[in-house]
């Protein structure tokens, strides 16, 4: 009797499982999640001016929030790998309610920066069974798309939660202390308002087999062997993925961060510097609308390395003298191409992690991320100290410029050696990977 080959068979993915609503809960749910800590992050910085902390104090706090996470995002993907994934949502979700409602109630800076570890580890578990959702549940031609569906839940949470926080934080006639802490207990409330949207994200695996099965890749069994971390860095695509997830998400930072900066150098209002970063937030959002049709048109290595190349490019020109017209243009067109960046170097970490690793392979990535928002801000820092405020830019324009040389090295859409994802694509169901014809012929003439 033939057996048909893994091409053959109908693409798992989240159209066996009920339709695509999963997806739409989990980015409702990402944006919520996303929008409260976009909310509290700045309210964080602003309370701890009212306690008495100066520049590196706030600082050291806003790093607290990236620091801790980085010991637990790979135990975190580990344990994902060989289970499900869901219970890391409203985990994760109560601890950014926790830490931002105990930031608004702290009275110390040692607790604020304690507060703001337990956000940002909340966050790193949202975001780590959240993407490892996405990677479990899509067909592999989807993946494309369906992380940019759901990273576009972070830029929506990106691009309301600053203007929130900035409605809610007033320092007139010494109100910081109790508006800031206002703005968190508000941010709390945001955080909490994402469980709503968490019901049946995750599909339960069917048996071995058995027909209609909704998810694209099942959890590892417990006794299986754990791929080494250093195994899966080696992995071609998944250090480049990295890496570039690395570039983009710093060049965001440091361009939320010092914009304010150089806008007070040239005179730009608070006002208009919030109007251009919100900009630059709806390109990105634009930008992952169109995602899929971009991917079809110019392959993913082709996108990337286009998309890396002109943010680089247009993040050194923001160094530039521009009127503020122009800025804005930069902005908004520097926004879009650093829109691409970090879904598709989701979907690459996953195409190339060995089978069994993908979770732990996200979890790299975003140990990357939480470096790149430790190391980005504080090298900006020192940098900005001694050439110049605009100096941080063209640095950050030649990190991108070289990680679009690193894009070039990716592997090609039709690439599928031992352990890609083509070959895997039955494996992740349990079954053998024979995907060529003369495999098939052999195999139903014996």
């Amino acid at each position: 009797m033939p057996v048909p080959a893994p091409d053959d068979d109908p693409a798992p993915g989240p159209r066996s499982g009920g339709g695509r609503g999963w997806l739409l809960r989990l980015v409702l749910a990402f944006t919520f999640a996303q929008g409260a800590v976009s909310m509290a992050r700045p309210a964080v910085s602003y309370r701890a001016l009212a306690l008495g902390a100066d520049a590196r104090a706030v600082g050291v706090i806003a790093g607290v929030y990236a620091l801790l996470p980085l010991f637990a995002a790979v135990p975190l993907g580990r344990r994902t790998d060989h289970g499900r994934c869901a219970p890391l949502l409203p985990a994760g979700v109560a601890l950014i309610a926790l830490g931002c409602a105990l930031s608004g109630a702290a009275r110390s800076l040692p607790a604020m920066a304690a507060w703001s570890g337990v956000m940002g580890l909340g966050h790193l578990a949202f975001v780590i069974g959240a993407q490892s959702i996405v990677a479990r549940q899509s067909a592999p031609a989807e993946r494309d798309r369906d992380f940019g569906h759901f990273t576009m839940g972070a830029a929506l949470g990106q691009l309301i939660g600053p203007v929130a926080a900035g409605l809610l934080v007033s320092e007139h006639d010494g109100a910081l202390a109790r508006t800031s802490a206002t703005a968190l207990f508000a941010a709390a409330a945001v955080a909490a308002c994402s469980v709503v949207s968490l019901h049946r994200v995750e599909h339960r695996p069917a048996a071995p087999g058995a027909p209609g099965r909704a998810a694209a890749e099942a959890p590892v069994e417990g006794g299986a062997a754990r791929v080494p971390v250093a195994r899966i860095l080696r992995t071609r695509g998944v250090g480049s993925g990295i890496l570039i997830s690395l570039a983009v998400l710093s060049a965001t930072d440091v361009l939320t961060a010092y914009l304010p900066v150089v806008g007070e150098q040239r005179a730009i209002s608070p006002t208009v510097i919030g109007v251009l970063l919100g900009l630059r937030a709806a390109a990105t959002v634009a930008c992952r609308l169109v995602l899929a049709p971009m991917v079809a048109l110019l392959g993913r290595p082709g996108l990337l390395i286009g998309s890396c190349l002109g943010a680089g490019l247009l993040c050194a020109s923001v160094a530039l003298p521009l009127p503020v017209w122009a800025l804005g243009v930069v902005l908004a067109a520097l926004g879009f191409c650093l829109g691409v960046g970090q879904p598709l170097s989701m979907s690459t970490v996953v195409r190339a992690a060995p089978g069994g690793a993908r979770s732990t392979a996200l979890a790299l990535r975003l140990t990357g991320n939480r470096l790149g928002q430790v190391a980005a801000p504080a090298g900006a820092g020192a940098l900005a100290g001694v050439a110049g405020t605009a100096a941080p830019f063209v640095l950050l324009g030649g990190v991108l410029l070289v990680s679009s040389a690193v894009a070039a090295r990716l592997p090609g859409e039709a690439r599928r050696g031992p352990g890609g994802e083509g070959a895997r694509a039955a494996t992740d169901e349990g079954r053998p990977a024979e995907a060529s014809p003369r495999a098939r012929r052999r195999r139903t003439m014996g």
